[in-house]
């Protein structure tokens, strides 16, 4: 089972939803970047699970502990450390587990989740417990690698924030396209600001989300992420372009699928003197009007925000009878899945795509 994603960095994730921990390994990071474990924790808070009525009640601190890579920087604070060129390893131990609860998914697997095909790719070996290595508990330790690469970018001046624009039918009117920083900060402001963003939700989502999940069922959404800051010239053309480098990360955050760039799947209707962006100059630099391109021409940066968005498909797991099959007898059988599960994703992946573009940005930056 290959969970490893190797270009300047190498990133490597690790464990199973109700193993005894999940973590990671993170190689390449250069030596001597100031890492603060109270802003990493406050960025990992946002994904744990447990923290809003609409989450999975299942409860866990998700405090990474360090075994190797950053060491103390010897001012006595234990708040921070230093990266010292080694590689990154960090695990989160597993504590609120209840592995009961998926006793009928061995021999039934669940519509919409990977038990199946990993039940054949493994020859029924596959730990499916919670998902397993398939569970979205796995994006913590992906979370972990961002988070790291989050605070080495901001001090080179980049800038990274998601939102929710969409949950089930109901869709923001603005999307975030600003063409200076400014812009950029005061539509993003509340993100930035907010430690706790899994839950901050405009009310018409939150009534979307408790709509599904008193109905027994789940919702999913588009989150937006934004990146300023960044000089043009990252990337490379053809399969290490920007947009193949992000795409690559954002898939394996279990539940997306799909992913767009700037104007995305909406410039297939537009006209090219519609979607082109003109060039013009603002404080000496040269920007384009518009950013229908989302920051990225031919797989290398503009200067202009790096923008993109993901589609996050329902959560699998519903509490509503489904038609499954029986892999004992091959013959149907219907489901009811138990266990604790989130009736939306949406809010709590939206660190998960900060730490994918910080993970992309900060690799462009190494070539």
């Amino acid at each position: 089972m290959s969970s490893t994603w190797k270009s300047n960095l190498t990133l490597s994730i690790f464990g199973q939803s109700h193993g005894a921990a999940i973590g990671m390994t993170l190689d390449g990071v250069p030596a001597g970047e100031e890492i603060d474990f109270a802003v990493l924790d406050a960025f990992l808070l946002r994904r744990a699970p447990g923290n809003a009525p609409w989450a999975t009640p299942r409860k866990e601190a998700d405090t990474p502990e360090f075994l190797s890579g950053i060491i103390d920087n010897k001012t006595g604070n234990k708040t921070d450390g230093k990266t010292c060129g080694a590689p990154i390893a960090a695990i989160i131990h597993n504590t609120n587990t209840r592995s009961k609860d998926y006793e009928n998914i061995k021999k039934i697997p669940r519509p919409g989740h990977a038990d199946f095909a990993a039940h054949i790719k493994y020859g029924g070996n596959a730990d499916l417990s919670g998902g397993g290595h398939f569970s979205g508990r796995l994006t913590a330790p992906l979370c972990i690698a961002g988070g790291i690469c989050l605070q080495i970018l901001e001090r080179r001046g980049v800038k990274i924030a998601a939102r929710v624009v969409q949950i089930g039918g109901v869709r923001r009117r603005q999307h975030m396209s600003p063409v200076a920083r400014e812009t950029f900060a005061s539509l993003t402001a509340p993100v930035v600001s907010n430690a706790r963003l899994a839950s901050f939700l405009e009310p018409e989502f939150v009534a979307e989300i408790m709509r599904a999940k008193e109905a027994g069922d789940s919702v999913g959404g588009i989150i937006e992420c934004v990146a300023t800051g960044l000089p043009p010239g990252l990337g490379e053309p053809m399969f290490d372009g920007m947009e193949n480098r992000i795409a690559q990360l954002a898939f394996a955050v279990p539940a997306v699928k799909g992913i767009e760039f700037g104007a995305g799947f909406s410039a297939a209707a537009m006209l090219g003197s519609e979607n082109n962006d003109a060039f013009t100059s603002h404080d000496e630099k040269i920007i384009t009007s518009t950013n229908h391109h989302g920051g990225i021409l031919g797989g290398i940066t503009s200067g202009m925000p790096l923008i993109f968005r993901v589609a996050i498909k329902p959560t699998p797991s519903i509490s509503l009878p489904q038609q499954s099959i029986d892999l004992e007898t091959n013959t149907p059988a219907t489901l009811e899945v138990k266990g604790r599960h989130d009736p939306c994703i949406v809010p709590r992946a939206v660190p998960c795509f900060e730490a994918v573009a910080a993970i992309a940005i900060l690799d462009a930056m190494l070539d």
